[in-house]
């Protein structure tokens, strides 16, 4: 008795003393927060290579496991299971995924980036030209209005000249030549980090897909032995949720975005509208992001339209809905389905909480990562109901008054 109350005592006094240390810690961050996120900086930079690694390990899993698989079924008639059937196995979606991600690249840098460059340049040296044109339509526009076109107009000058002198003139390139030297070796240098890190990445991504497995089993294992059996089951079901949400999410939105890039291109080509592979580019990205991204990429494409042609702006906005309508309601759904069970409006929260905090990065995660949380929260609280005897069903609770204590009856 008095070693079982002496163990009480113990267990109580670890818990105090950990709470102690929690908040002296959290009164710390709190205190030096500026040096804490300095710190956090210095290690992102630091780990940025094995970030990049793991989100393309990640992202080329599904490609690594169906090749690995059909390697596998394809050399079991001629090799018995064992470590050089999987090596092979491994070596093919090794060399599937690793020839996928140049491809990609390739892609980008062969057939996409020049066109872009050749459609930036083209934006820059028609400027004047174009400034021109959109004048002239405003001032027919309005004609009747000589008040507010001559307002617009000055206001649309304004615009044009800041922008031809930023362009097209060096009159603020020679005071400021030091600030333009360290600029471009600032810039050279972030390319050359950036580079290295990305194959860096592309090395630890190689690492990460051929030992995933062993990882998982990793920390299952830690898991089974640092919490009793029940919890270690619901966590590591917790944790095949969490992957199955941002899986299916993250890659159904990025292939959901490729589709309406493709389809943009080929529509504005049909129509003939300039700049077709920037704005589809334009278009393709942004729609990665939920909600916002049609507006973020409809916007400034309109805006280079209307450089050409009013009229052919008003019917790129017309295809842009179209298309858009078209994925919200059928190719949307059809890829991604119900990944998330959140309601537009929680999809809309998520968007804005998570693009708060973390910029861009958490305009794109936020909506599976609110998923988990309200997945989880929501399976906590039915949870608690259950072990009260109460129901577990939103829509009793919708004209409730009160619950009567003894009965447990809802009383409305």
């Amino acid at each position: 008795m008095n070693e079982h109350k002496f163990r009480d005592y113990i267990y109580w006094g670890v818990t105090a003393v950990l709470a102690i240390v929690i908040c002296i810690a959290a009164a710390l961050i709190f205190i030096r927060w500026q040096t804490v996120c300095l710190a956090v900086k210095k290690l992102n930079r630091i780990l940025s290579p094995i970030l990049y690694g793991a989100i393309l390990a990640y992202l080329l899993t599904p490609i690594y496991n169906r090749v690995y698989t059909k390697t596998d079924r394809l050399l079991a008639p001629y090799m018995k299971k064992g470590s050089k059937r999987g090596g092979l196995a491994k070596a093919a979606a090794t060399a599937s995924s690793l020839c996928f991600l140049v491809a990609v690249i390739m892609g980008l840098v062969w057939l996409i980036l020049p066109r872009v460059f050749e459609s930036l340049m083209g934006i820059i040296n028609s400027i004047p030209s174009s400034a021109a044109r959109v004048a002239l339509w405003i001032e027919t526009l309005f004609a009747d209005y000589p008040d507010i076109e001559v307002a617009v107009m000055n206001v649309y000058n304004q615009g044009v000249e800041q922008l031809v002198s930023w362009v097209q003139t060096t009159t603020d390139l020679l005071p400021n030549i030091e600030k333009v030297i360290t600029g471009v070796y600032t810039s050279i240098m972030g390319v050359v980090n950036l580079v290295k890190n990305a194959l860096l990445g592309m090395i630890v991504m190689v690492y990460l897909l051929n030992i995933k497995d062993t990882l998982a089993a990793q920390g299952k294992k830690i898991i089974y032995s640092l919490f009793p059996l029940p919890q270690a089951n619901e966590m590591v079901e917790k944790w095949r949720f969490i992957h199955k949400v941002f899986g299916g999410y993250i890659i159904g939105k990025l292939w959901d975005s490729l589709i309406i890039g493709i389809l943009t291109f080929v529509w504005l080509s049909i129509i003939k509208m300039p700049y077709t592979v920037l704005i589809s580019v334009i278009v393709g990205v942004t729609n990665v992001i939920p909600f916002f991204g049609p507006f973020i990429g409809a916007v400034p494409s309109a805006l280079l339209v209307l450089l050409v042609s009013p009229k052919k702006c008003l019917w790129f906005l017309l295809s842009i809905l179209a298309i858009q309508q078209l994925d919200g309601n059928i190719i949307g759904p059809k890829i991604l389905g119900n990944s998330t069970g959140l309601s537009s409006f929680w999809v809309l929260f998520s968007i804005l909480l998570f693009g708060g905090l973390m910029g861009p990065v958490g305009m794109i995660v936020g909506v599976p990562m609110f998923a988990v949380i309200y997945r989880l929260t929501a399976e906590w609280v039915n949870k608690r109901l259950k072990k009260k005897t109460l129901s577990t069903v939103t829509d009793d609770y919708g004209d409730l008054k009160h619950i009567d204590e003894e009965k447990r009856t809802f009383v409305r």
